[in-house]
């Protein structure tokens, strides 16, 4: 695993690269936690976004980083599976999670990931408000236009993807 600045660089790289608009806060790790997040730094539930990692239960493994406002629940079981096109699917793990992102589990983000991990983004994600999401590490997070995830290499919104 990289070092939280390595990552951190490799991120707002990947976001310059492709022209998105990004403000960042810097946190302390124990603060990366999307509740406690909030709360300090006074951002709505509704205006933070986790990236989690789902993982097919057979081999060859398949991912997707799927991306759902922090005030709902991703909805693994049916639309997520549906969506890989795999029987069963589950949370990765976090070893797993940080093996395949090369991110640290409670930061990952979905700029910069593997060309083969498809991006999920609930509908309700949309908009020009900013939305915050992890930065790579435990360190940093990331504000961008909710429109401008939909413009990322390899996303796609869905609907119902949580709720």
């Amino acid at each position: 695993m990289a070092d939280a600045e390595a990552i951190e660089a490799r991120v707002r790289g990947f976001l310059d690269q492709c022209g998105i608009p990004f403000d960042t806060i810097v946190c302390r790790p124990d603060q990366a936690d999307t509740a406690v997040f909030c709360e300090v730094f006074g951002i709505a539930a509704e205006a933070s976004v986790n990236t989690i990692l789902v993982a097919s239960k057979k081999e060859p493994k398949q991912y997707a980083a799927c991306l759902v406002l922090a005030n709902t629940r991703l909805d693994v079981n049916r639309v997520v599976r549906k969506e890989m096109g795999v029987r069963k699917c589950s949370f990765a793990s976090f070893e797993e999670t940080e093996q395949v992102t090369g991110m640290m589990s409670g930061g990952v983000t979905p700029f910069d990931l593997p060309d083969e991990v498809p991006i999920l983004i609930d509908a309700r994600i949309s908009g020009s408000d900013t939305m915050w999401l992890g930065g790579g590490s435990r360190s940093l997070k990331i504000g961008v236009a909710a429109d401008d995830l939909a413009r990322l290499p390899n996303a796609r919104v869905v609907e119902d993807l949580a709720g």
